[in-house]
């Protein structure tokens, strides 16, 4: 077990906390502790709408728990920000040499969390908010808004931008490390999105940057490392197409190899995929349907139409699936259509551990495929008790157009070129146990990616960030150029020489 620093834990002891209020103006502090480095101290310059809350208490536990339970960070106060309190904890943080982490959102299961064995969670979830800018051209995000806020403040307002795909995420912390989304074929990644910063530096200071900032380059795919975000500013767009359509096609195993070598003749040709078009699939085990392999459901989303056009769907349809479902909708329908909802599975909060293990594939090679499955499968088991039976294989097949469309070297963000078509990633999910259940779970993961790699005939491994298992090198997850890793260094140097934000995907 690891234990907390002393410092911190005199300081809890010394406090008397009373759940009966949310807010910190419950807290009975001690006349004696008065300076900032004890928590009395520490807290009392912040906003009477900040909240404090210390463990045991069940708010501690609500707003410091992870999505996957796998080297997760420890944290002895958890923290909700309000106005400039982001400012004020970072610089008594940084003053004091505590440890601090922000929380932002679901889906962050990179293992150097764990590195993180004492400190303060900043949960930025009282930091939300979308303000369109009055030309209609811009909006800002605040800090801590939810990916589906962002979304439906927009659309109803006549608007979209770049958002990530699943409804619980945070706006900004997939942007943070380039941020894929279902309108990237038009207006590349998330990233690509911003206008300009306000952005709490390891000092505490809170500065405005844009693109004449040397720390731009940075922010747009390696943010993680640089300061927390208050707020955002990012290009938005007029809404011209409402509607949207999906075909879900569900098979069985014996179909995998026809089926990705159809997806890349029909769908991917050679990184030609239209702009307005998206593949996903899974692969996960329904024992009512087989109880003793994975199905697959591929999904062909079409934007702009209430039917998928039946050159993109009669080719699979010709594989003879388990079903063929039509639907059509807005854009809103489209997590709920993928099982990425607020309210599915994937967004709650299960006690399991969630490692992913992502990979950038040029194409499908069938025969990988078809390899890979059936290591899933045996692995993945439900008959044989595995307890990795409720893992999921993602398969994502977004338009590229709008992201080779931004120079490579313009953002931290590396790999926009035609090799990189697809995002793949094995999560192995599992309720934890010890660590030769997580070495078991690493493994199984890392062999699945390891198929994939090798059938794509690349060495090089390119991962994406917000997806990390955690023993990817830095170039699998900034690129492999030199000067990448020279340039992010420097950075890291002149804007965070204390390495304060070095506990997710650090760049040195």
């Amino acid at each position: 077990m690891r234990w907390p620093q002393t410092k911190l834990v005199t300081a809890l002891v010394a406090v008397a906390f009373t759940t009966a209020s949310p807010g910190h103006s419950d807290i009975q502090y001690p006349m004696s502790a008065a300076t900032q480095c004890s928590l009395p101290g520490f807290v009392s310059n912040l906003s009477s709408d900040a909240e404090v809350y210390l463990p045991g208490s069940a708010q501690f536990d609500r707003f410091s728990e992870r999505w996957s339970n796998l080297e997760t960070p420890i944290v002895n106060i958890t923290i909700l920000p309000a106005t400039d309190d982001v400012v004020k904890i970072v610089g008594a943080a940084d003053k004091c040499n505590i440890p601090f982490l922000a929380y932002n959102g679901l889906h962050g299961s990179i293992t150097t969390l764990g590195r993180m064995d004492w400190g303060i969670a900043i949960n930025l979830r009282k930091l939300s908010g979308v303000t369109i800018a009055a030309d209609g051209q811009t909006a800002t995000i605040a800090g801590g808004t939810n990916s589906k806020v962002v979304i439906d403040e927009l659309w109803a307002a006549g608007k979209q931008t770049v958002t990530g795909t699943c409804e619980c995420v945070s706006y900004l912390g997939p942007a943070l490390g380039g941020g894929h989304g279902w309108l990237q074929g038009h207006y590349g990644l998330m990233a690509d999105q911003f206008v300009s910063l306000n952005i709490v530096l390891a000092d505490g200071t809170l500065q405005t940057i844009d693109a004449n900032s040397d720390l731009w380059w940075a922010m747009k795919g390696a943010g993680h490392n640089f300061g927390i975000v208050t707020s955002a500013t990012i290009k938005i767009y007029p809404r011209t197409l409402t509607n949207w359509a999906i075909e879900t096609l569900m098979f069985t195993g014996d179909k995998v190899k026809a089926l990705y070598q159809a997806a890349n003749d029909h769908l991917l040709r050679n990184g030609t995929q239209p702009a307005d078009l998206i593949n996903w699939s899974y692969w996960f085990n329904l024992p009512e349907v087989d109880p003793n392999n994975p199905i697959i459901a591929f999904y062909i989303i079409q934007e702009g139409v209430s039917v998928v056009d039946p050159a993109y769907t009669h080719p699979f349809r010709a594989l003879s699936p388990l079903s063929a479902t039509p639907n059509n909708g807005s854009y809103l329908d489209l997590a709920r259509w993928v099982g990425i909802s607020l309210d599915a599975p994937p967004c709650q909060n299960t006690g399991t551990a969630n490692p992913r293990f992502p990979l950038y594939l040029p194409a499908y090679n069938a025969t990988a495929q078809q390899e890979a499955y059936a290591l899933f499968a045996s692995a993945t088991n439900a008959s044989e008790s595995s307890p990795f039976a409720n893992s999921l294989f993602m398969f994502e097949g977004y338009p590229t157009q709008g992201v080779r469309g931004v120079s490579s070297a313009s953002t931290a963000y590396a790999f926009r070129g035609r090799d990189n078509n697809l995002l793949v990633a094995p999560l192995v999910q599992y309720m934890p146990t010890d660590a030769a259940r997580d070495r078991e779970a690493a493994e199984l993961g890392n062999r699945l990616r390891g198929i994939l790699q090798g059938g794509s005939g690349r060495a090089e491994m390119h991962a994406y960030v917000n997806y990390a298992y955690g023993d990817e090198d830095l170039e699998g997850w900034y690129g492999h150029e030199r000067w990448r890793r020279e340039r992010l260094g420097k950075l890291k140097r002149k804007y965070d020489h204390r390495g304060r934000f070095s506990f997710y995907a650090p760049v040195v």
